[in-house]
């Protein structure tokens, strides 16, 4: 038997949910069952992302030697004259296997570093999400779009804080997941359901936001060098993608509540854990509190130095006309 077929079995033949009473109904053996266990089984054969990227890298040594061995080119697209360019106009496969090799990858480490295009921009942008986030203005925004949300509305609230917090980075996966288990614990919900939506909404709307993120300018740094083969001169704003990104904020956020609400719950079941000799309670985590005073008082001074930045900015870049009105 298969870890596939293990796998499914076990979930099929569980009778009592995690955290559910004896006697709750099973979980569903069926085509959707199997599927999700197919997925899980698929998602525990990854490597951690670390063993991933020395895994890559290594592949990168050694097609480049088999590429060198097979005498691989192509004609260089670049006009001639580029920085870069061979004189006879052909790219030719360099093999980082040999010695020769092994020395212009530790030559060229700290120039492939600080030359790579977006790391100016990345860099600039983490100093300002590093002070926000010091500061408590992300967590406080966060925890405001979130527990200010209605019940009924918490889990879709939940996926869409989630999405919007990759505006700074991986901030999401430290205050966003471990806080949807809270909530969700302390509304008498499942805490893995409320994990898996905050979650499937930081990894799932990793790239999508209602504001131009850290990971934006990355991307637009590493399309712009790829598209310069060509064309030298080319330039890749970072708001290139911000429609799509709007559109697929209210996307992943409906598909992940949707996912939730209709498959991730009712396959855990009713969550009725509680502490020995005693009823069900909820959680009196620091994460559900609501703000207090001082918060108020800095998200609001926040937002009165956002709004007067973006009046000079307007009229700074704005037309000339607008600088005769103020």
């Amino acid at each position: 038997m298969s870890d596939f077929d293990a796998a499914s079995d076990r979930q099929a033949s569980e009778s009592t949910p995690l955290g559910s009473p004896p006697g709750s109904p099973p979980r569903g053996s069926g085509a959707a069952a199997r599927l999700l266990a197919l997925v899980e089984w698929l998602g525990n054969l990854l490597p951690h992302p670390v063993t991933l990227f020395a895994l890559f890298a290594l592949g990168v040594v050694l097609i480049s030697g088999l590429a060198a061995a097979l005498d691989l080119q192509v004609a260089d697209p670049r006009p001639v004259g580029t920085k870069g360019r061979s004189e006879d106009g052909v790219i030719r496969a360099v093999s980082l296997l040999s010695g020769e090799g092994f020395r212009r990858m530790i030559d060229n480490l700290v120039a492939n570093f600080v030359g790579f295009a977006p790391l100016g921009t990345v860099l600039v942008a983490l100093l300002g999400v590093g002070v926000a986030e010091r500061s408590g203005l992300l967590s406080s925004v966060i925890r405001l779009v979130v527990l200010a949300a209605p019940p009924w509305l918490v889990t879709v609230a939940l996926v869409m804080a989630g999405v919007l917090s990759n505006t700074a980075s991986e901030m999401g996966y430290v205050v966003i997941v471990p806080m949807g288990a809270a909530i969700f614990h302390g509304l008498g919900r499942h805490p893995l359901a409320g994990l898996a939506a905050a979650f499937a909404g930081v990894s799932g709307g990793y790239s999508a936001n209602l504001l131009i993120g850290t990971v934006d300018p990355l991307l637009a740094g590493i399309t712009q060098e790829a598209a310069r083969l060509i064309d030298v001169q080319y330039t890749v704003h970072p708001a290139v993608n911000w429609y799509f990104m709007i559109v697929s904020t209210f996307l992943i956020t409906a598909v992940g509540s949707w996912v939730t609400l209709v498959v991730v719950e009712p396959r855990l079941g009713p969550y009725t854990l509680t502490p020995a000799g005693g009823e069900p309670t909820g959680v009196t985590d620091q994460q559900l509190r609501p703000l207090e005073d001082r918060e108020w008082q800095g998200l609001l001074a926040a937002l009165a130095v956002a709004a007067a930045l973006l009046l000079g900015l307007i009229w700074l870049s704005g037309p000339t006309w607008l600088h005769s009105l103020l």
